[in-house]
């Protein structure tokens, strides 16, 4: 998905792990031209929001059922993120 579309001024922001910061996941950032973001020693609230996000969609999409195969649950993923992108705020409006 990057090389189709390049995009520019992309951030990719990880935790301090060891692969995260290792010479060969760094250089592949580089190439794909992405920077490199990591959070702070110990705070816990560095990716609150992305884990919180997490943490709805493992509950509301991959453990509520047994999946058979990848592709269903990609197009779960797919189905639930357009969802809580576009229209979940609406409905609450009743839109």
């Amino acid at each position: 998905a990057l090389w189709a579309r390049r995009p520019s001024g992309t951030v990719h922001h990880s935790d301090k792990g060891s692969q995260y910061v290792s010479l060969a996941y760094t250089q592949r950032l580089k190439e794909a031209g992405l920077l490199a973001s990591t959070g702070s020693t110990g705070d816990s609230y560095d990716n609150a929001m992305a884990e919180s996000i997490n943490g709805l969609y493992k509950a509301e999409v991959i453990h509520r059922k047994s999946w058979k195969n990848r592709t269903e649950v990609e197009l779960a993923t797919l189905t639930w993120v357009d969802w809580y992108n576009n229209r979940r705020l609406l409905e609450r409006l009743g839109h």
